[in-house]
């Protein structure tokens, strides 16, 4: 774990010592329960992690951009211009601090100077934990703080963070993201309707459990891929529904409604993913509600019913998540275990008993090393505040 003060003595090392440095720090987030549903109108349930992206920074006096990741230090100070913000393959990792930069300006938040920025994210690459929205949250608190944006709220950060990356980063993602890393608070999650964006913090009791992150290690990469695709098919299965309902999201449907209008929608595979996005959607409102009254075995079980949804319905689960959450199903303790994040690789969310915490970690960990051929990795995680400024 690398100290905030020791972050600040990297980046003097790396690009001198004096001016106004300034410390940022945005969280990764998982979701324990409303998988993409957060595009489809839905209501999620996503918390932020205390685990996420440190960044440093400090104006200059032109215009030019200079990056420094301590994650991919072997790619050296990245340098580019705010006359430079279109995305790029080159460009890489940065492309995201850009992106939101961009989208500053094209709100007409002028950034009238370059700057120097460090950053140092401890939320595994690739897992599935949201470290490219954390990344955009954190450089959009940046912003807001060493350009005198006040105005801005958390909220409008959140979307700020949405929109660069559908629109600079093509990856058509939802809002739930953003607004977890912009919005988390300590000890709860979010219950979040994406439709409206009105919310509720509710607190996350468990005082015989603990929430674990299991990552398999096999790395995701959404952009162009399948995700692009399953909205691409809700879409469609919208259309379809419109022309016998009034409607304007899947996340508007119950699953009686749904299930009475299904024929309307003419292709198969498209009928599939609606009626995931309608059914978790409702299983998302439940679970909820069961956390609220202390059923924690209810929400375990909702939490199971989202993963065979995912896998067979949605189909963004792949072998290994699956392997996880079959090894996990077994073990007396665990109250409820899914897949987390877009899919197609990354975490896996589990709810387990504390005094059987080491011996999921032990069994899981030991039998999935020997179906899939590398080591899974745990993290016990807690829930966090939102992103904001450190110093």
């Amino acid at each position: 774990m690398q100290k905030t003060e020791d972050l600040v003595k990297q980046f003097q090392e790396i690009y001198g010592g004096d001016g106004d440095i300034r410390s940022y720090f945005a969280p990764g987030r998982v979701n324990l329960i409303g998988e993409h549903t957060d595009y489809n109108g839905g209501h999620v349930f996503p918390c932020a992690l205390t685990i996420g992206t440190y960044g440093i920074a400090r104006k200059r006096a032109d215009r030019k951009l200079r990056f420094y990741s301590l994650n991919f230090s072997r790619l050296g100070v990245i340098e580019s211009s705010l006359d430079d913000l279109i995305p790029s393959e080159e460009a890489g990792w940065t492309n995201y601090p850009k992106g939101v930069m961009w989208t500053f300006e094209k709100r007409g938040f002028q950034l009238d100077c370059g700057m120097d920025f460090l950053i140092w994210g401890n939320i595994p690459n690739g897992s599935g934990l949201s470290s490219s929205a954390s990344l955009e949250v954190l450089t959009g608190v940046m912003l807001r703080d060493m350009f005198g944006f006040e105005a801005l709220t958390n909220q409008e950060l959140a979307l700020i963070g949405q929109y660069s990356e559908n629109n600079f980063n093509g990856m058509n993602c939802g809002i739930m993201d953003q607004f977890a890393s912009a919005m988390g608070k300590k000890d709860c999650a979010i219950f979040l309707d994406t439709n409206t964006l009105n919310f509720e913090y509710a607190p996350v009791k468990l005082p015989n459990a603990k929430i674990v992150i299991t990552n398999s290690k096999v790395k995701h990469s959404l952009v162009g891929s399948a995700y692009n695709d399953r909205r691409r098919e809700c879409e469609t299965a919208l259309k379809d529904l419109q022309k016998v309902l009034d409607i304007q999201a899947l996340g508007e449907l119950t699953e009686e409604q749904f299930e009475a209008h299904k024929d309307a929608i003419s292709d198969e595979i498209c009928r599939k993913r609606a009626k995931h996005a309608v059914y978790e959607n409702q299983r998302t409102i439940l679970a909820v509600q069961a956390l609220k009254e202390n059923r924690i075995d209810e929400f375990g079980r909702l939490m199971n019913a989202s993963h065979v949804s995912l896998r067979d319905d949605y189909e963004v689960s792949c072998e290994e998540i699956d392997v996880l959450v079959d090894l996990a199903w077994k073990i007396p303790g665990v109250v409820g275990s899914r897949i987390t994040g877009g899919g197609f690789g990354g975490c896996t969310v589990s709810i387990v008993e504390n005094d059987a915490v080491d011996s999921f970690i032990a069994v899981v960990g030991e039998k999935y090393k020997e179906k899939v051929g590398h080591e899974a990795e745990f993290y016990v995680v807690d829930i966090g505040d939102g992103a904001g400024k450190l110093a």
